[in-house]
């Protein structure tokens, strides 16, 4: 039980800093984008505002995940984490849609002048290091937990730090116009923010994807092949007729039906199916397992 509100702490540490670190860089980046005038920083501005968003609902999500099993909810309240996820690839995709709005607006009809002073390359050199760290502590927890509302922020931070560096890259390449009087350089401010939507959408998607796999139910496909082969190599088991495994948040629970010898005694058949039960907790560690022992089925013989 210590373990497990040791777990929920840690989850919720790491949240609350992506909470803080998210407040810090939606404001710098608005404030900046408003000065320069810059649609790359001001889409990272709303990209990171929405990431706020999401940190929040990971912060609720990582904490009703630790509520414990009840009549409404036996195996628990794990799936928040996945319903939290898919939340935050809506809000992506969404951030999305108004990037591309104002990229092909700027454009093709109303270009806005951009200038590329230094506190905007300040600025997006700041969130750059900032996602980093963030990125990877979120990441870090993610795996040794098994969360997937903090892997999703972590997908977040990670997404953050391809796309600022495509919006320091356009401003670059504004200075440069500005500096060497190449107009078509101007309007690469809106495309570097057309890439940073690119990217959006295409780690929305790959997390979008992970998540609906989780929330069906979905197993790895060799998740179950090797469940199988580690229960047959224990002494005692004939067969395996049924394996069911499902994984709510970062625990795995499995149900398995084995068949043994009839000549077993009911506490040797007992002894078979803690055997399994243990060997099954080293591959799904923290898992709840259940085994249903039953009598060998006798087979007839095959006629030639």
């Amino acid at each position: 039980m210590n373990t497990e509100i040791s777990a929920s702490d840690e989850k919720f540490r790491v949240a609350i800093t992506s909470v803080v670190a998210a407040i810090g860089l939606t404001a710098m980046k608005f404030v900046v984008g408003l000065m320069t005038g810059s649609l790359g920083i001001l889409s990272e501005a709303a990209h990171s505002g929405l990431d706020l968003v999401a940190a929040l609902v990971t912060v609720f999500a990582v904490r009703a995940s630790a509520w414990p099993p009840d009549a409404d909810h036996p195996y628990g309240h794990g799936k928040v984490e996945n319903l939290s996820a898919l939340f935050e690839t809506l809000l992506l995709l969404l951030t999305c849609l108004w990037i591309i709005r104002e990229a092909v607006e700027r454009l093709f009809f109303h270009p806005v002048p951009v200038k590329a002073n230094l506190w905007g390359f300040l600025v997006i050199a700041t969130s750059i290091i900032v996602d980093i760290g963030r990125s990877r502590a979120l990441m870090k927890v993610a795996k040794k937990h098994q969360s997937q509302a903090l892997e999703a922020d972590a997908l977040h931070f990670s997404t953050d730090v391809w796309s600022s560096s495509v919006v320091l890259l356009g401003l670059g390449l504004v200075f440069l116009a500005e500096r060497m009087g190449l107009p078509w350089l101007v309007k690469a401010d809106a495309i570097a923010a057309l890439c940073v939507a690119g990217i959006v959408v295409w780690v929305s998607i790959r997390l979008g994807q992970k998540t609906l796999r989780d929330l069906m139910d979905s197993v790895p496909k060799d998740m179950v092949e090797r469940a199988q082969k580690v229960v047959l190599d224990i002494p005692g088991v004939m067969a395996v007729p049924r394996i069911r495994m499902r994984k709510t948040g970062g625990e795995w629970f499995a149900d398995v039906v084995i068949e043994v010898p009839g000549d077993l005694s009911f506490e040797e058949a007992h002894a078979v199916t803690e055997a399994v039960e243990g060997h099954l907790a080293e591959l799904l560690p923290g898992g709840d397992v259940v085994v249903h022992a039953e009598p060998a089925r006798v087979h007839p013989p095959t006629r030639a």
